[in-house]
């Protein structure tokens, strides 16, 4: 069974903000005086952005759309992100346009 817990995180501009996240392993890391950097939850949100961004332009569409949902994951080192399923049957949600748009 999945166990959420909320965890303090970090951001860049040091605001410290409270995130619900998926208890991942064993281990539980929720302690008043820790503090995980979201950093790696950044860091994964530019590298699937980059990486798609790299497709398309590859293929080239006229236009193009991505939806994708990520969920935090909680693990004794700190937080990680985890590609979850969205409003599709699938974790990425491309839509590409090629042709005349109207």
């Amino acid at each position: 069974m999945d166990q959420t817990e909320v965890v303090k995180a970090k951001l860049e501009n040091g605001t410290v903000i409270n995130i619900e996240a998926r208890q991942i392993g064993p281990q539980r890391i929720a302690n008043p005086n820790f503090t995980a950097p979201f950093t790696e939850v950044t860091q994964a949100i530019e590298g699937i952005a980059n990486s798609v961004v790299e497709t398309l332009k590859k293929v080239q569409p006229r236009g193009a759309s991505v939806e994708f949902g990520l969920e935090v994951g909680a693990e004794s080192g700190g937080l990680t992100a985890l590609l979850v399923k969205g409003t599709g049957t699938a974790n990425l949600k491309i839509i590409l346009q090629w042709g005349e748009m109207n």
